[in-house]
């Protein structure tokens, strides 16, 4: 598979796993309404997916992002002047702890426009897979004649979209339903829907099966032809026209030259199923999405570059239901978090710049309090639910690899189980016991979780403290891997136990 070089690349590809852990630190008093897991993060978006990896990898079911677009006219709270390999170094490492926070079903979405498009397709072609790659959206994302760019006017974006893996992710249908037709028979009413095909690529030779003779009420047999009177083919199998004649679902027409035609009658009220198309019409534009922000605004302008609600409703009702975590981590104006809260989506926001504070928690208050702007009416929206915000702190260790004496013991819990299982630690419980994986039962002595043990509080691992450890509820017969700050027991004792001991902090991985 080809693959993209530029400046540093090397550098880049190394950046993610270069990352510290840090804490992230909620605050109260930016937090609004209920708490029900919608977060807003301020800081580096690369920092920020790196503290959510221990919680979230594998749990996010869709991404959307509007990354800058190294064109001098994204919102300035990023520096959209970089030069190109300074912006694929940028994206490059986001991208790949954005796919590890992917759902296995999971489906990322990145706008983007002409001038970085072919080059975002190939670094995206080898993080994500080309084949897990679904299609590009294009967006008309201002109508008229939209920004002239040299002698041409830009009206459309592109939005690319990949899916974690392609066999898993399951897109949802446009649903039709008919109308009331202008034919009808004993069954009701009906539309006609031509049985032939005859385009330009419809040839008898493209599928064989396809061309068959039905017998008209005459008794003649009737062949599918195209406009210049070769071999066109039937869109449906033979049995299927048998069924659909049996069922008197078919008008046999004459034309002007007498030759048959076949008509399917679609009744009144048929409910069929399409696919989404790659086109993007009248789904809000560059313009809608002002005039939105405006509105909550006061009529001021805050954003250069905002998305239309619509557009971002459209994206997120692809693979998404009630409940799922939508991300996005290049927040800007909200708009992704606006409109999964009003779509009952749990969400996660992240803003590096001040918008995260003077643009995201007004619009997302407003959205609490029942605004009606957007998709507002179009969802029934009504107001309600909440978000935490949260701040970067401090790393979980310290420039000597210590543990920093700020983490505690739910969020240390967390990083070793990752670091351990890959898999996020969804639920943490008041115990040192921190779950079986593969065979192998984690446990963590940490902040006198077991209580005053004496010999630091719990912390070191002594007979009497391995008797208080709790066992696995399922019957279990495989290894214990303890964390603690020493072992009293004898490495005859351990081995005989099936303990693997690693010390803290220098057995724990800082990255």
């Amino acid at each position: 598979m080809p693959i993209l070089e530029w400046l540093n690349k090397g550098e880049a590809i190394k950046t993610a796993d270069r990352v510290p852990y840090r804490l992230l630190q909620a605050d109260s008093e930016l937090s609004y309404g209920e708490p029900n897991g919608n977060m807003l993060i301020k800081g580096d978006n690369l920092e920020a997916l790196k503290a959510l990896l221990p919680y979230y990898k594998g749990q996010v079911k869709c991404i959307y992002i509007d990354p800058p677009y190294n064109t001098g006219s994204a919102f300035e709270k990023y520096d959209d002047n970089l030069e190109h390999s300074t912006w694929l170094s940028l994206l490059y490492p986001r991208l790949e702890l954005l796919r590890e926070l992917l759902n296995e079903n999971g489906l990322i979405l990145i706008s983007i426009d002409d001038r970085e498009h072919a080059y975002l397709k190939v670094i995206c072609d080898e993080i994500f897979g080309r084949s897990n790659f679904v299609c590009t959206f294009i967006w008309e994302a201002r109508s008229g004649q939209g920004n002239t760019i040299g002698h041409i006017a830009e009206n459309h974006e592109y939005i690319l979209c990949y899916a974690k893996n392609i066999q898993e992710v399951s897109f949802k249908k446009i649903t039709n339903v008919a109308n009331k037709g202008n034919y009808s028979d004993e069954k009701g009413s009906y539309k006609r829907e031509q049985l032939r095909q005859w385009g330009q690529g419809d040839r008898r030779e493209d599928r064989p099966t396809m061309y068959y003779a039905v017998t008209a009420p005459s008794g003649e047999e009737i062949y599918p032809f195209r406009p210049d009177n070769t071999d066109g083919r039937w869109r449906v199998s033979k049995a299927k026209m048998d069924e659909l004649i049996a069922n008197n679902d078919v008008d046999f027409v004459k034309d002007e030259n007498g030759r048959w035609l076949l008509y399917k009658k679609i009744r009144d009220g048929r409910v069929t199923y399409s696919a989404h198309g790659t086109l993007l019409t009248k789904i809000g534009t560059a313009s809608t999405a002002t005039i939105e922000l405006k509105e909550l605004f006061l009529g001021i302008k805050i954003f250069d570059t905002p998305k239309p609600e619509v557009l971002i409703q459209h994206l997120l009702n692809l693979v998404t239901n009630e409940n799922d975590l939508v991300l996005d981590s290049f927040l800007g104006s909200g708009t992704t978090a606006a409109v999964a809260h009003k779509m009952n989506r749990h969400y996660i926001g992240i803003e590096m710049g001040e918008h995260a504070i003077t643009t995201s928690i007004p619009r997302l208050k407003a959205v609490i309090d029942g605004e009606q702007g957007g998709i507002s009416k179009a969802v029934n929206w009504q107001g309600g639910g909440g978000f935490t915000f949260y701040d970067l702190g401090e790393t979980v260790f310290d420039e000597n690899g210590n543990i920093n004496p700020k983490v505690d013991f739910k969020t240390l819990a967390s990083h070793i189980w990752f670091v351990e299982t890959k898999t996020p630690l969804l639920q943490c419980e008041k115990s040192p016991l921190l779950g079986v994986h593969n065979e192998t039962a984690y446990y963590l002595l940490y902040n006198g979780i077991l209580g005053d043990k004496k010999v630091d509080g719990g912390n070191v691992l002594t007979s009497k403290i391995y008797e208080a450890l709790p066992n696995p509820k399922e019957p279990f017969s495989g290894k214990k891997i303890i964390y603690g700050e020493a072992s009293r027991l004898s490495s005859a004792k351990l081995k005989e136990l099936n303990i693997t001991f690693k010390q803290t902090p220098y057995d724990v991985k800082a990255r």
